[in-house]
């Protein structure tokens, strides 16, 4: 009787192992189904995310709920165009309209703390299991909040979060706005700790208009303060403003698409190993690169050069960071290995 049970558990743990092994290999590769092939699905690190990018709908209507606002529109159609770039976006500068609306969601702590919440719990939902935010606090003071409380709001958030997630202060690309920069520079001294909080400054901005040497002085600044920067460069800009920021001190660079231009300037970020944020569906929708079957992801990945896959403005693109992979995975070859 005892034979006769464990030849029968044998029996039904090789069925198992057998039917395991026949759905994995006859699975399509490159099925829509949601999953990608890549083996990591539930271990990614996003670490260019905008805070004011990442607003999907169910985000904006939560916290219009919380603080009383009245959205522009109850249908789901017209919020979604409100909130999401249009086909016909032609660039960066036209791109950036879209944060309009996100953006008189979090002015006040209450909104700018959930914002935080919500938007760390979303992305873990996505298996995202580690990410840096970003935002600008001298864009959160149209009701009343200093850049301070706009910090604290933020800090106060990343504590309810359920994702491990840490805090980049955005200096502002524009005219007049310096003493909000220089403000945003010593907060991020004040608050600035290896992990849990804020944990770097970067520059962001219309990039092409505002040009990376006019912030040479104060990226000198944060380094004599061994704040930690990235800066976005190499975006809507050409493979000149990437060289800048490496200059000035830059560890990472905030998309870095075009460096290709400027083959000095590829030998420049492989040997320094500063690390590129890229991220795909942004750079086609902002037309930052307009061929993107010639996306040059895997080809600096090939030469040795550290490249990151990122959302930049998930709610504002209608991506996720596994949509990114995926995009990567069926139309550049990009693999788990």
């Amino acid at each position: 009787m005892r034979e006769a049970l464990t030849l029968i558990g044998i029996l039904i743990a090789t069925a198992i192992v057998l039917f395991s092994v026949f759905l994995i290999y006859n699975t399509p590769k490159n099925s829509n189904n949601g999953n990608s092939t890549i083996p990591y699905t539930d271990k990614y690190i996003d670490l260019h995310l905008h805070l004011d990018g990442a607003i999907t709908m169910n985000i904006a209507k939560q916290l219009a709920v919380l603080q009383n606002i009245t959205l522009p529109t109850n249908n789901d159609t017209e919020l979604e165009e409100l909130l999401s770039v249009s086909d016909d976006c032609e660039s960066l500068n036209d791109f950036l309209k879209y944060f309009e609306l996100p953006l008189t969601l979090l002015q006040t702590p209450e909104g700018l703390s959930e914002s935080v919440r919500l938007v760390g719990d979303n992305i873990a939902s996505q298996g995202v299991i580690y990410a840096e935010i970003r935002y600008a606090p001298q864009l959160h003071c149209d009701n009343g909040m200093t850049q301070e409380d706009a910090v604290k709001a933020a800090l106060d958030g990343l504590k309810k979060t359920k994702l491990k997630a840490n805090l980049i202060l955005c200096l502002m690309r524009g005219d007049g706005n310096e003493e909000a920069n220089e403000e945003t520079l010593e907060l991020a001294k004040k608050y600035l700790v290896e992990d849990g909080g804020v944990v770097a400054i970067d520059l962001s901005g219309a990039e092409a208009l505002f040009n990376t040497t006019k912030y040479k002085e104060i990226f000198t600044k944060a380094k004599e303060q061994n704040i930690p920067f990235t800066i976005h460069a190499g975006e809507a800009d050409g493979a000149f403003s990437v060289q800048n920021a490496i200059e000035y001190g830059a560890l990472r660079i905030g998309h870095g698409v075009r460096i290709y231009e400027d083959p000095n300037v590829v030998n420049l970020v492989k040997d320094n190993g500063i690390y590129l944020e890229m991220c795909p569906t942004s750079n086609r929708q902002t037309h930052a690169f307009e061929d993107m079957s010639k996306y040059p992801f895997m080809d600096y990945l090939e030469q040795g050069i550290k490249v990151t896959l990122n959302t930049d403005d998930m709610g504002v693109e209608r991506t996720t960071l596994a949509n990114e992979y995926r995009y990567m995975e069926e139309n550049h070859g990009l693999t788990g290995e």
